[in-house]
């Protein structure tokens, strides 16, 4: 699959990591929920490293269709919610 992070660019990441990701996602709902922004921003660049750990960068001339997009690791809660899908589910699929 490919994942674009904002303000960063694509990765490839096969498909056997969304669990990994699911979880972190899940916890970055949770702590959404609560309003914690220290744990939110804790997460998501957790989120985010994983993705840059378990993928392969793509080139920066590389416009492929995305297959999830996260926020930058800098978004606010606010901005993340925006982003979430309908029905309250996580940015990644499960």
């Amino acid at each position: 699959m490919i994942v674009r992070i904002m303000g960063e660019g694509q990765l490839t990441l096969a498909d056997c990591h969304l669990p990994e990701l699911n979880r972190l996602d899940e916890a970055l709902l949770d702590i959404m929920a609560a309003g914690d922004t220290g744990a939110f921003q804790t997460t998501l660049k957790a989120l985010i490293a994983t993705v840059h750990r378990l993928g392969t960068p793509l080139a920066d001339d590389s416009l492929l269709p995305s297959d999830l997009i996260l926020p930058a690791s800098n978004a606010s809660i606010r901005e993340v919610r925006s982003m979430l899908r309908d029905g309250g589910e996580g940015l990644i699929p499960d």
